[in-house]
């Protein structure tokens, strides 16, 4: 008792020091909860980050390899597409009498010209299209709900290819010129034999070994201006184009979502998302195509004429086109094109899925095994971030 008292009584001479220690800790239980909650919004931070920069790497890889793929038909419809400025007249050739006259005077190496600027362009904008649409889709839908749907999904397509634009249009220019130069060999004798000049003595632009040689060539005789030609004819293109696309293949999932739950409500069938992105994107990439060829044909022109020019700018060569060759001139080299785009689209959109059907798991595996985190973005997270 004595014992007992003791303590009593010096808990009651003490009561200053016993509030402190109530105060310390009442504080330590008040706190617990914002750390947990900073440590969970931190968590949901580095997911964000992990999440885009995934959808950055599997666009790069998909759009590098749909371009690697079909790099062939890119020649056909390049060269067809710039017969009337090659060579000045208006009989061209078909897709047929292109791939014979390739490899009469190129051989197979003729097909790959100018595949590295192409490869290089393709993955610059394969980064920015994928990477940035989803991020720009819901930030458009939650900005302004009027935008959700099929219109956010078309201006976010056309903001992540305006990004790539300032990388890929470079590229594309490059390209292009390799591509209807063939060989050193058939190009000189283009030249002599078409007497391509803007003066006399004047070549077109010279023969380029590589993509560097090239834009090197291209920088010191034109500038930035040379890399840079047909910037908005090519925009004028690939905006509608990306938006296009991205609208179709969104719509081709609602669609075949709907046909699946009308039609088949019962069935346990199942189809991998590898699959439904191989054919929904080769559809989504040939319709698109085939609308904005006339662009195409525009800006191809503007890019391969170099010092001879024929066109004074887009509104320019869209009128000298129609006046010239009418419809046809300005659809010239649609079969190639949707020849290239159907698969290469297929082949980018399947790319995109398998990667992210096989390796985001995966990823996310690795990335708890070393931040000893979950990945799940369960609604805690959401929790915390509405705390911070």
């Amino acid at each position: 008792m004595a014992e007992k008292g003791g303590g009593d009584s010096e808990m009651g001479a003490n009561p200053d020091s016993m509030q402190k220690l109530l105060a310390k800790k009442a504080v330590f239980v008040d706190k617990e909860p914002f750390a947990k909650a900073s440590l969970i919004s931190e968590q949901a931070r580095t997911i964000k980050v992990l999440e885009h920069g995934r959808e950055f790497l599997w666009g790069a890889l998909a759009g590098g390899f749909g371009e690697g793929m079909m790099h062939p038909i890119d020649t056909l419809k390049t060269r067809m597409q710039s017969q009337a400025v090659i060579s000045g007249t208006h009989a061209q050739k078909n897709i047929l009498q292109m791939v014979r006259n390739v490899w009469v005077s190129d051989g197979l190496r003729g097909f790959y010209r100018g595949i590295t600027p192409g490869v290089t362009g393709s993955l610059a904008t394969g980064a920015t299209y994928f990477g940035v649409i989803e991020s720009t889709k819901k930030w458009l839908e939650e900005a302004n709900p009027r935008l959700s749907g099929h219109w956010s999904h078309f201006i976010a397509g056309a903001i992540g290819d305006t990004l790539g634009s300032f990388v890929y249009v470079p590229c594309e220019v490059m390209k292009q010129r390799m591509q209807v130069q063939g060989t050193r060999k058939s190009w000189a004798s283009t030249i002599m034999k078409e007497n391509i000049s803007q003066k006399p003595g004047e070549r077109m632009y010279g023969y380029y070994n590589g993509m560097f040689q090239a834009g090197h060539s291209i920088w010191k005789q034109h500038g930035l201006k040379g890399l840079y030609v047909g910037y908005w004819s090519t925009l004028a293109r690939d905006v509608p184009f990306a938006g296009l696309m991205v609208t179709f293949y969104e719509a081709l999932k609602d669609f075949t979502e709907y046909g699946k739950q009308s039609f088949l409500p019962n069935s346990n069938l199942h189809v991998g998302s590898s699959f439904e992105g191989l054919v929904l994107g080769g559809l989504a990439g040939g319709f698109s195509a085939y609308l904005t060829t006339p662009l195409d044909v525009i800006k191809t022109r503007l890019q391969v004429q170099g010092s001879t020019i024929r066109y004074n700018g887009w509104l320019d060569a869209l009128k000298r086109i129609w006046m010239a060759e009418g419809f046809n001139g300005m659809f010239r080299g649609s079969v190639p094109r949707i020849m290239w785009y159907v698969p290469a689209s297929a082949l980018t959109f399947m790319a995109v899925e398998f990667l992210r059907d096989h390796f985001n798991e995966k990823l996310d595996d690795e990335f708890n095994g070393v931040t000893g985190l979950s990945l799940d973005p369960s609604p805690n997270i959401q929790e915390a971030e509405s705390c911070t």
